[in-house]
């Protein structure tokens, strides 16, 4: 079997998601399977689209089989987005081929910059460079360009190149066997302010989409309808503003409760329990919150993770499960064959998850949370129990 492996969120899915997901049909005949961000996102921040209603967007486009990150791996720093990702891939028995979007496009750069991170050399230089204050990603580009030169440090500076190489490092620990591909990404650049021809950037769909402003020129055809139900039926696009008067009484109240969240550090949190006596929207505690040492996606995945229960330890000890959202056709043999190879329980329905061990079942614990709590993100609000009753998506 040729089978490949994409780790993403398609926040929406866009035209440049469309190129990278034709390019990975092209060498795998045999199936992509797409290991989908859940409700909430590696920026910390809600999915502006729910996860059923992207999976839908990547089946349609001609993904096969979508499975579910955990809230943990989703919203979380790109090592730990990528550790779950990979593992995720690797344990379900039948994907050979690990595809990811690149600015570089050079397989063999990407490979040296991980080799680089991963040196004892980098580590001691990231460890020194962090207590002068620097910030985790200025320390380690800096630590790589010191000993590696500039030609691999310059990848850890953009979005896609820098996932790649947290891909790359996590496939050297958890599943060497997995063949990587990495594919030059077109069009604009992941933050783009502005489109490049028919592609935009999922950040400028998103404000294009609370703007009120038509993004069909930038989705493809065969996704557009599901895009466009989805902003009609309320589901999208969401939004903290309705909720962010809770969050910030919940830091007011339970500032404690970002002891426990991951990368965890004293000193953010102070600056989080700080930050929120004083503000009054998120985005004013995110900026007073930020630091040299304290970016903004740190800043915003701790909030969340405390408001929404996830702690350092969730993340340990690898995903429990394999949950699906949906499949295709050819996606169904796909798990099939997987049901016999998986190195870890199949999850299609809630019940198969509360047969489960205590680890799996405060997994789904959180996931149920998550979704509680995205349903009031909504333009049209939804009520509780969602990750219950929602029936698997067939194409």
């Amino acid at each position: 079997m040729s089978v490949a492996g994409i780790i993403a969120e398609y926040d929406p899915f866009h035209n440049g998601h469309l190129l990278h997901l034709r390019e990975t049909k092209a060498f795998s005949p045999d199936g992509v399977v797409v290991v989908l961000g859940g409700n909430f996102t590696q920026r910390g921040a809600p999915a502006a689209f729910p996860k059923r209603v992207r999976a839908k967007m990547a089946l349609a486009a001609g993904a096969d089989l979508v499975l579910e990150l955990p809230l943990p791996f989703s919203m979380a720093r790109a090592e730990t987005f990528a550790s779950g990702g990979v593992e995720f891939l690797a344990s379900l028995g039948v994907v050979d081929t690990l595809s990811f979007g690149s600015e570089c496009g050079d397989l063999s750069l990407l490979q040296r910059a991980a080799e680089a991170v991963d040196s004892e050399t980098t580590q001691a230089g990231i460890r020194r460079l962090l207590q002068s204050g620097m910030s985790y990603a200025a320390a380690r580009e800096a630590a790589v360009c010191e000993r590696y030169g500039e030609a691999v440090a310059a990848v850890l500076r953009t979005p896609n190149d820098i996932l790649g190489v947290e891909y790359l490092r996590a496939c050297r620990r958890l599943a060497p066997a997995l063949e990587s591909r990495a594919v030059l990404r077109q069009g604009a650049a992941h933050n783009a302010a502005q489109p490049s021809g028919r592609i935009a950037s999922a950040s400028r769909l998103r404000e294009a989409l609370f703007a009120g402003e038509p993004v069909r020129d930038f989705v493809p055809a065969k996704t557009v309808s599901v895009l466009e139900e989805a902003v009609r039926a309320g589901l999208a696009p969401a939004s903290f503003a309705g909720l962010e008067a809770g969050v910030l009484a919940f830091l007011r109240t339970a500032p404690d409760a970002l002891a426990h969240v991951p990368d965890f550090s004293e000193g953010l949190a102070n600056r989080i329990a700080k930050a929120a006596r004083t503000a009054r929207t998120l985005e004013e505690l995110y900026d007073t919150a930020k630091t040299k040492r304290y970016a903004h996606a740190r800043i915003r995945r701790a909030v969340w993770s405390a408001y929404l229960g996830v702690r350092e330890s969730d993340a340990q000890g690898g995903v429990p499960y394999i949950r699906v959202l949906g499949f295709s056709e050819r996606g169904a043999s796909l798990l099939q064959t997987a049901a016999g190879r998986a190195a870890k329980p199949m999850a299609l329905r809630a019940s198969d998850i509360r047969r489960l061990d205590a680890r799996a079942e405060r997994m789904f614990s959180l996931e149920c949370a998550a979704a509680d709590v995205h349903a009031l993100l909504r333009p049209r609000r939804g009520v509780c129990g969602e990750e219950m009753t929602e029936p698997l998506i067939r194409v």
